[in-house]
């Protein structure tokens, strides 16, 4: 019986997103594709032995593991240990300098009755289970999606809470492409996925701890300019277009498309870099980059800010009416006034403590909606 409670309490609902999602799934082109969903017992015991682990310190650093639960016969070209570790806080913390590397899954199955570590691995299938420790007693479990390489988060578990994702909010009503993607369903709008290159962004602009605003305005107008201060100390001209160029070109295949990626990460993560700077980024919705270090203002004759709906995609969650200076500092009470003047934009708001909060209006609420989302970026 694991010891950490929140195992037990994230364990059923864990158990069943996965068979909801597996049996929802196209099946695979050979039977013994099929993936196996976690047993409420093994996500336990997972549960318990990460966050134990993630508390310990070896040498003075603090574990960063992902645990998949992938029996070895499924794994593709894995690392195997001669021995199997056993499934324990103090094993895992050892082993963990080795596979700190992002991309790197520690492999967990039962052999002999008992779940063991049996090795490494890189390539995991759809809905294989996967635990993170993202910080010590904060978990993510997770599971890959369709696409290479990207994963949708399940719960987050920090200390007693416990924080299961719920998959409902991409369907509500004026839910932004950007909270749907997060969620880990592309809205139809988006048949290409390149709404992706925003969660990248937002997650490059959460990495780097300074918080941070991006705005996303209408390509081809300029009225967002009369919600900014002017002159722009960082006016950019012409507009920076090394992002925007990128996601126009169709994905490329094969050994190409390592390289694409390459690029298309470095320039996000570029633009990610600016926010850092005191004011907000501006850019597109085609991503082309028109400014940084811009401060926002009122609009000339439109009325203060009042209130904001808060909403944050958790199972239980309520929604909020609210004065958006209760949601942090200058940084978001500027961005909700920006949505409210310019209601076609969009804004991004990074904290430094890690919040994330995304602004958009909502004509079904006649306000601006705030969508704290930083459960989807860990």
């Amino acid at each position: 019986m694991p010891d950490y409670s929140a195992a037990r309490a994230v364990a059923p609902r864990v158990r069943e997103h996965f068979v909801r999602h597996i049996e929802a799934s196209s099946p695979p082109e050979r039977p013994e594709q099929v993936p196996e969903p976690p047993d409420v017992q093994a996500v336990e015991s997972i549960v318990d032995a990460a966050f134990w682990a993630s508390l310990r310190r070896e040498e003075g650093y603090t574990p960063k593991i992902s645990l998949a639960l992938l029996p070895k016969d499924r794994a593709d070209r894995p690392l195997l240990f001669e021995t199997p570790l056993p499934l324990t806080a103090t094993a895992l913390v050892r082993v963990a300098p080795a596979v700190e590397r992002p991309g790197i899954h520690l492999g967990v199955w039962r052999e002999e009755g008992e779940l063991r570590v049996w090795g490494a691995i890189r390539t995991i299938p759809t809905f294989t289970f996967v635990l993170e420790v993202a910080a010590p007693g904060l978990l993510v479990i997770k599971h890959q999606r369709g696409e290479a390489g990207k994963f949708v988060n399940v719960a987050v578990l920090e200390g007693d809470q416990v924080k299961v994702i719920d998959e409902r909010t991409s369907n509500l009503p004026d839910c932004p492409p950007l909270i749907a993607s997060l969620v880990g369903f592309d809205r139809a709008d988006s048949p290409d996925g390149r709404v992706n290159i925003l969660v990248q962004l937002a997650v490059s602009m959460r990495a780097h701890g300074r918080g941070g605003c991006v705005l996303i305005v209408p390509a081809g107008s300029d009225s967002w300019l009369e919600s900014i201060v002017r002159p722009i100390r960082y006016a950019i001209s012409p507009a920076y277009s090394k992002l925007s160029d990128l996601a126009r070109q169709p994905p490329p295949n094969g050994a190409e498309a390592r390289a694409w990626q390459d690029a298309l990460q470095n320039a996000v993560d570029g633009i990610g870099g600016l926010t850092a700077v005191d004011g907000a980024t501006v850019m597109t919705d085609a991503y082309d980059l028109l400014a940084f270090g811009a401060k926002i203002a009122r609009r000339r004759g439109a009325p203060r800010i009042e209130q904001v709906t808060l909403t944050e995609p958790i199972e239980g969650s309520l929604a909020q009416v609210l004065h958006p200076s209760r949601l942090g500092g200058t940084r978001h009470l500027s961005a909700a006034q920006f949505v409210h003047d310019e209601r076609a934009a969009v804004a991004l708001v990074a904290s430094q403590d890690g919040r994330f909060t995304i602004f958009a209006w909502s004509p079904c609420e006649e306000m601006v909606h705030a969508h704290r989302v930083e459960t989807l970026l860990l």
